[in-house]
């Protein structure tokens, strides 16, 4: 009865498109955006200067770059269940599987207060449940910097980036095999930043999952 309730109150959407969903699915994403999205398939490995690998379920495009957008900056924080789910998937079906912690790509302190919420954190917390594995805080953001989006080239994606992390918790991190989580990767500076304060911090080795992987053209 809560459920119906809740149904007809506030009916279920796509996350992708806002269209209804039917109010006996589970599922978070409509029959027709399940076919259409820009999935990466067998191209969602992207290589990472010190992280072996980064998987991505899908590219940065059309209605999977406008509802991230929604997710980050428009507070849809809900969203995080499904984006989450299908990085879980992704890693599940390509990842190494040998993971003993996963962490997030932490945000400003700054930025924290302007946005609320760190998105790489609530899509770490549904990839941990999804993957039933540990997810714990293993950085931290030292700096406030320019948004990555706003520079172009990875020489200057690099330089904005270094040292603007520090590795806490390191009795979690020593030893550990971890899957970082971010939202969207392009260069992958930002991942192979934190990636290397994981290492240096004695982290056996360090995967990364993202939603979303740049379109090259």
């Amino acid at each position: 009865m809560k459920k119906f309730i809740e149904n007809l109150v506030y009916p279920r959407r796509c996350v992708f498109c806002s269209g209804f969903l039917d109010k006996n699915s589970n599922e978070d994403v409509c029959s027709e955006c399940a076919e259409k999205l820009p999935w990466t398939k067998k191209k969602c490995k992207s290589k990472g200067e010190f992280f072996s690998e980064c998987l991505s379920p899908l590219y940065y495009d059309g209605k999977a770059g406008e509802a991230l957008r929604r997710f980050k900056f428009m507070r849809k924080t809900s969203y995080a269940r499904c984006m989450g789910k299908l990085i879980a998937d992704c890693v599940r079906e390509n990842g190494k599987g040998d993971y003993d912690v996963i962490a997030w790509v932490p945000i400003s302190a700054r930025r924290m207060r302007k946005r609320g919420y760190c998105q790489a954190k609530l899509l770490a917390k549904e990839v941990s449940k999804a993957l039933d594995i540990k997810c714990s805080r293993l950085l931290r953001k030292r700096r406030h910097t320019p948004p990555q989006s706003t520079l172009s080239g990875l020489a200057a994606r690099k330089a904005n980036i270094s040292g603007a992390f520090s590795a806490v918790n390191k009795s979690g991190i020593a030893g550990s095999s971890v899957l970082l989580i971010d939202d969207v990767i392009t260069t992958g500076a930002t991942l192979s930043e934190c990636t290397r304060m994981l290492l240096m911090a004695g982290a056996r080795n360090v995967s990364c999952a993202t939603l979303c992987k740049s379109v090259k053209k």
